[in-house]
């Protein structure tokens, strides 16, 4: 094992599958003479030169077509967005081409294509650069949503989609995290789409998160643990397809749930978990289902309204303890 940054971690995967596949390539803007906007792809020109790492202009719906095209022709592309807040606007390629093709075509043109870049809030960038999109992408049928927490599972998830995936693999990391340092193995690994991760046993209650929001779902349970509370602590890691049957494994030991996210409450992620542990595991629940999530308005600018729109720690803590006591 050894301990690198989360950027790495992506780096690596990338580039161990465009050895082995020549098909695999990347593209984005400022993915190859300036080494990536957050320095994901440093190197990777040198290596594999213009042809394969290829810097595209601002237009967003353009090169996203492209590498759509690309795929539905035998090619692997992967598509950096500077943010996914910026793949608003190739939204008709992804929602109307990518996931649709297949069936439209009765099985006969695929798009194997690996769509990634910072997704969230990432500090004082105002309301629009801040959105977080897995709902959004997660309502879409026939494509996949990844949305990682750490260099293990980043590493592991990536290289999964770029080698075996055949659908649109919507790939969404945390700009706040690329410098955050983790363990991987020296050898190589996959890690199957579709399995979430228990990162913390527990007995009292559970709590279910993904993405940066893990570090305040494992803050949360440390903090319980001073008071006597066990909580085990899930990463969904794959939003869709969803495993909530891992979920409502936990919840059968610990007959509580609390589910932490950055999505803003309608229709989100924790809304449709929710329906799924209720419906499926109604009996095992001594508590109703309970979440904490982002604001529901814009992303404000100011650091102080910032702090308040997110999850917290604290507030996690007092929202777990509120379920424990209040329905003993």
């Amino acid at each position: 094992m050894r301990s690198i940054a989360l950027r790495e971690a992506i780096r690596e995967a990338m580039s161990e599958e465009m050895r082995r596949d020549e098909r695999v390539l990347l593209m984005g803007e400022e993915v190859a003479e300036y080494n990536g906007a957050y320095k994901v792809s440093q190197g990777m020109l040198a290596e594999f030169g213009p042809k394969r790492i290829i810097d595209t202009p601002i237009s967003e719906l353009g090169f996203t077509a492209v590498a759509v095209g690309a795929a539905q022709n035998g090619l692997r592309p992967i598509v950096e967005f500077m943010t996914w807040n910026f793949a608003v606007l190739p939204l008709d390629q992804i929602l109307n081409t990518a996931s649709k093709m297949l069936a439209m075509s009765g099985g006969q043109i695929g798009c194997p294509i690996v769509m990634r870049g910072p997704n969230g809030s990432a500090g004082q960038l105002g309301a629009q650069h801040s959105t977080a999109f897995e709902s959004y992408l997660a309502n879409i049928p026939g494509i996949k949503v990844v949305s990682t927490a750490n260099a293990y599972d980043a590493k592991g998830l990536l290289k999964q989609a770029i080698r075996y995936e055949e659908d649109p693999i919507m790939f969404l990391e945390c700009e706040v995290m690329y410098g955050d340092k983790g363990e991987v193995p020296d050898e190589e690994y996959y890690i199957p789409l579709g399995l979430a991760a228990v990162k913390k046993p527990g007995t009292d209650i559970t709590i279910v998160s993904y993405s940066k929001m893990m570090k305040v779902a494992l803050g949360a349970a440390a903090e319980l643990e001073k008071d006597g509370i066990s909580a085990e602590v899930i990463d969904l890691r794959t939003i869709r397809p969803m495993d909530w049957m891992t979920v409502l494994e936990s919840v059968k030991k610990t007959n509580r749930l609390v589910i932490i996210e950055e999505q803003w409450p309608f229709a989100s992620i924790s809304s449709e978990l929710s329906y799924r542990i209720q419906k499926e595991g109604f009996d095992y629940l001594d508590a109703p289902i309970r979440r904490i999530t982002s604001a529901d308005a814009p992303m404000h600018y100011a650091p102080n309204l910032t702090a308040l729109a997110i999850p917290d720690i604290a507030r996690s803590v007092q929202l777990v303890k509120d379920v424990m006591h209040q329905y003993k």
